[in-house]
């Protein structure tokens, strides 16, 4: 996950303060808004930056489910037992 410098974060923290997000879909809506704005800010756009976007939406993605899903997951396994568990057995498969 890419961090930003205090300052930087610090300025946007203050814009985005001020958005309220209601819904799912305008969480889905502010995303887009979000990645077309970065995209309209650029002089020009082909495979590169709309790649290197879908980049940072799947890595986003991916730190979201690794810092706050996954522990969750866990907890969840925890609290509930695991499903998976007499099969990783049963196949001698790896886990934590």
């Amino acid at each position: 996950m890419p961090y930003i410098s205090k300052n930087d974060k610090a300025n946007l923290d203050s814009k985005l303060s001020h958005v309220h997000i209601g819904s799912v879909g305008e969480l889905n809506y502010a995303i887009n808004a979000l990645a077309m704005d970065y995209l309209n800010q650029l002089s020009q756009i082909g495979y590169q930056e709309l790649n290197s976007v879908i980049g940072a939406l799947e890595a986003a993605k991916l730190e979201f489910y690794r810092r706050i899903v996954l522990p969750y997951e866990n907890k969840k396994i925890r609290d509930n037992g695991d499903i998976y568990y007499e099969f990783i057995r049963k196949h001698g498969l790896p886990t934590l």
